[in-house]
């Protein structure tokens, strides 16, 4: 089994344990909706509202090897858990908070990657996260899944999710520049 897919269905395996509602994004979310590319470690989103994100973190620190000397208080200051699972793979633990993640989650469903069933968040929400984070390669990830999802995507739910998350970041660059690159699309 490939060492990344096998990192990521032991974190889902003690995330459903736990009955933590979560799914993949980044990368792994990428190899599924988009085109392939290298990535090295997995990331997914963990809800936990404000003021329970202790018990997330201590339970990842607890089963899982800390990536960082002081990774509690890491955490806990900037509601990501960095840890590493049992072979070694780097996986990065955003603590969700948003309505938006919960319906990030709400959307999740498998996916057969070689064997591995993993529950990734949609392409329309993969979209929105690499929006946001904005990075050069998130806008070539964005046109890779433009691209291979031409005319499944739902452009509204993508826009209407975007809005209010660039708004609070003060970003209205990104909201013209998805909504060009989604009419490509239609």
């Amino acid at each position: 089994m490939n060492q990344l897919f096998a990192a990521a269905a032991e974190v889902q395996q003690y995330c459903q344990q736990r009955n933590w509602k979560f799914c993949f994004i980044g990368g792994l979310a990428t190899l599924r909706w988009g085109e392939p590319r290298f990535t090295g470690d997995v990331d997914l989103t963990i809800l936990a509202n404000y003021g329970e994100e202790e018990l997330v973190i201590d339970g990842l620190l607890d089963r899982f090897v800390p990536r960082l000397r002081d990774a509690r208080h890491f955490a806990l200051a900037h509601r990501v858990v960095l840890v590493s699972a049992t072979n070694g793979t780097p996986v990065d633990v955003a603590l969700g908070a948003l309505d938006f993640e919960e319906r990030t989650m709400e959307r999740a469903s498998l996916w057969d990657a070689n064997g591995v069933m993993l529950l990734t968040c949609s392409a329309d929400d993969l979209i929105v996260h690499k929006v946001f984070a904005g990075r050069d390669r998130d806008w070539a990830d964005i046109g890779g899944i433009v691209a291979r999802q031409r005319g499944k995507l739902d452009r509204t739910v993508i826009l209407a999710e975007l809005a209010p998350l660039l708004q609070a970041k003060g970003d209205s660059e990104n909201l013209t520049r998805a909504g060009d690159m989604l009419a490509a699309d239609a």
